[in-house]
């Protein structure tokens, strides 16, 4: 019985219209329940085209019973297409098409939203609801004009008066008038040029709206927004918003619900906010960054500062460093104790061992100094500068000997009488003189230059005869200029000695020593004596 009675709706449906008068119809899906005994079965039909003049009614088929999408959704809460549970009323609220589709329409149409979808319409047409029981079409007056206003006449599908989704009704009485022709159940939209100002025949009408909504001048049913007109009951803290025939109170951003206050949602506890630090402040937060960082673009991203670029605080050498930066002195200087300048390093007090003679501290760096009679060689060692061949004062009389730190002038004949100066530079007293009878046979005059405070002993200088004789004996001793111990005399062969400083001498300081060779004959037939005059000069330094 179940499939007839389906083949049986299906037959009529597919029945087409004989109707040749131009219309447009649009698809309005309405949801029914077919109960057949202890079953019930749910399903949509729509108003198409072919549903023109044969729209199934309750009195036409008792088994058939209809249910609004309001009631089908209460029932197991999931809503049909075009509609959208709405869980402070608890039942489902239609779907604006005409708000959240783009363009929905095309061709310069106007959209006009429906409780479970939305019409295309011409910009002329007007919109009337017909809450009559379906009727036979009724032809037009006559004298009346074919050229009439396009109107859109909707049959409900409700008895109570009401849209489902809190549409509005209104009896045909108010709207029907000689330029509108009503069918069965379905939309038709006639055509005709009109005025698209023109109004229902009777605009002071009353027409009956939901809760949550009011009527317009235009006799249809408008939402009511209890958030501007201020008849909402939210709480001083929370932030109304407006629905479809309703409204509802939230927290505004920040805050969260918690039992009936708006409490401060802290961001900071929901990590990851903040790069770095986070503050919370009511209803919303900042980031902040550590020292020597700051916020990007975004606001929560902290970047290094580069201090060397943007305020570099260094005296002289700035790196940059994550988060900070550090400063750096030139070569000679030191950090001051606030980390930011320099001061000069005084190398000349951190060592004593820079320089042979003196240090002279500079900024930044140090140099050395020598004494008069010295230069500075390598940058820290002083030089003994031989005067004698660069410039001296000494006569053509004199020789110039340098010593270390200066020259002296000596005589170029030493000789004193009776003695007298030979080719060879020695001096020599003559046999034929009495005079020489008890002074030494020749006298050779020698100088010498030493450094002062020189370690001891040393070996310093050596004597040697130049004339060898056949059976004799050598002897070598100080006979003057040691009166206080300084030197040794060390025979090292027959004919030859060395003379040992024993001890330290200080400068400037000029030592006469006479170095006596005594030579005796071995037969004992002869003996003679050599003096060699030996000037000892000591520097005034131990450079």
């Amino acid at each position: 019985m179940l499939k007839a009675l389906f083949l049986t709706m299906l037959t009529l449906a597919l029945v087409k219209s004989q109707d040749t008068e131009e219309t447009i119809t649009y698809t309005i899906c309405y949801p029914f329940v077919l109960r057949l005994g202890l079953f019930s079965f749910k399903f949509c039909m729509p108003n198409n085209s072919w549903l023109k003049d044969k729209i199934i009614t309750i009195s036409e088929y008792p088994a058939v019973e209809t249910r609004s999408p309001l009631i089908l959704a209460a029932m197991c809460k999931q809503c049909t297409d075009g509609y959208e549970w709405d869980p402070v009323r608890q039942q489902c609220k239609d779907i604006d098409e005409c708000d959240i589709v783009p363009d929905a329409c095309k061709g310069g149409m106007k959209c006009v939203n429906h409780y479970g979808g939305y019409l295309c319409l011409p910009k002329t047409a007007q919109i009337i609801v017909n809450n009559e029981q379906p009727q036979q079409e009724t032809q037009p007056a006559e004298g009346t004009s074919g050229a009439t206003t396009g109107v859109v006449a909707a049959s409900s599908m409700a008895t109570s008066g009401v849209l489902p989704g809190g549409g509005f009704v209104a009896s045909a009485a108010a709207v029907a008038g000689p330029e509108m022709q009503t069918g069965r159940n379905n939309f038709v939209i006639r055509r005709n040029p009109a005025d698209p100002q023109r109004i229902p025949s009777n605009p002071s009408h009353r027409i009956q709206c939901a809760a949550g909504y009011e009527q317009s001048e235009h006799n249809v049913c408008q939402d009511i927004d209890e958030c501007t007109a201020g008849t909402h009951n939210c709480r001083a803290d929370q932030v109304c918003i407006n629905l479809r025939g309703s409204f509802a109170c939230q927290c505004p951003p920040g805050y969260q619900k918690r039992g009936e206050q708006c409490v401060d949602i802290d961001e900071c506890t929901i990590p990851p906010y903040c790069h770095q630090r986070c503050v919370n402040t009511p209803g919303s937060f900042y980031c902040q960054c550590s020292p020597g960082f700051q916020l990007a673009a975004n606001n929560y991203t902290c970047v290094d500062i580069n201090e060397c670029d943007a305020s570099n605080q260094c005296a002289q050498q700035c790196y940059n460093i994550l988060g900070s930066f550090i400063c750096q002195c030139n070569q000679g200087y030191e950090l001051s104790s606030d980390r930011l300048n320099c001061e000069d390093i005084d190398e000349c007090r951190t060592s004593s061992y820079l320089c042979q003679y003196q240090c002279v501290n500079e900024p930044g760096k140090f140099s050395c100094m020598c004494p008069q009679g010295y230069q500075v060689v390598r940058s820290r060692t002083c030089q003994d500068i031989n005067e004698c061949e660069t410039t001296n004062e000494c006569r053509e009389d004199e020789m110039c000997w340098n010593y270390h730190g200066g020259f002296r002038c000596y005589p170029r004949n030493p000789c004193q009488d009776p003695y007298i100066l030979t080719p060879e530079n020695r001096c020599v007293c003559p046999v034929s003189n009495a005079m020489c009878r008890e002074l030494p046979q020749s006298i050779v005059y020698k100088y010498m230059s030493i450094r002062s405070d020189r370690s001891v002993p040393s070996d310093i200088f050596q004597i040697q005869a130049t004339t060898i004789y056949a059976n004799t004996i050598n002897t070598f001793r100080i006979k003057s200029g040691n009166e206080n111990g300084e030197f040794y005399l060390r025979q090292t062969s027959p004919v030859s000695a060395m003379l040992v400083l024993v001890k330290s001498l200080s400068g400037p300081r000029e030592h006469i020593v006479d170095l006596e060779m005594l030579t005796v004959s071995s037969i004992g037939t002869f003996r003679t004596s050599s003096v060699l005059r030996l000037t000892i000069i000591v520097g005034p330094f131990s450079f």
